[in-house]
């Protein structure tokens, strides 16, 4: 399949919030600490769909930050055997993103990203965290992906660079202000 038919079977959707998004992380943390284990060193919600009233696509973040003792391979080896489709890794810097939910018919009715990560500081806390401060930030954010949907809608790569400007911005700022939540 190519590229182009992927972003056609599987468009760029946007939802108003949906208070079941925390219940589905909540399910899928515990399945993903049951099946690691004490590889594990955090693990949280990201993304659109944690901030409250905040338009979202309707597919759950998961920053899983993994023990410097972790073995990588071995963490790809149990989420692959557990559902989740390896969809980019960078195994020089141990990370892996994953996704769980995407079908040969399109979207299923739960949708996820995991993002694998070393243990560390990442951006994406600082981010999720100073758009739950800053409400008026994430009313702001929700109107430009509303926007650029409309540009976008089958372009995934295209619809993500063109909010890179607005998140760094957010992030630089959060940066000044806090460090993530623990």
């Amino acid at each position: 399949m190519t590229l182009e038919e992927l972003w056609q079977l599987f468009p760029i959707q946007l939802s108003e919030h949906d208070p079941a998004w925390h219940a589905w992380y909540e399910e899928e943390s515990s399945n993903l600490v049951r099946v690691l284990g004490g590889n594990i060193a955090r693990i949280d919600h990201i993304g659109s769909t944690y901030v409250s009233g905040l338009v979202a696509k309707p597919i759950v973040d998961i920053l899983l930050q993994v023990k410097p003792s972790a073995d990588i391979a071995a963490v790809k080896r149990i989420l692959e055997g557990n559902g989740w489709l390896l969809m980019a890794e960078h195994p020089e810097r141990g990370e892996l993103d994953l996704n769980k939910g995407y079908t040969p018919e399109g979207f299923a009715a739960r949708v996820f990203h995991l993002h694998v990560r070393r243990e560390g500081d990442w951006d994406e806390l600082r981010f999720r965290d100073y758009l739950v401060e800053h409400p008026d930030v994430a009313a702001q954010y929700g109107e430009l992906k509303r926007r650029l949907l409309v540009k976008y809608e089958h372009d995934r790569d295209a619809y993500t660079q063109a909010k890179t400007g607005f998140i760094w911005s957010c992030v630089a700022k959060a940066r000044e202000t806090r460090t993530p939540r623990t």
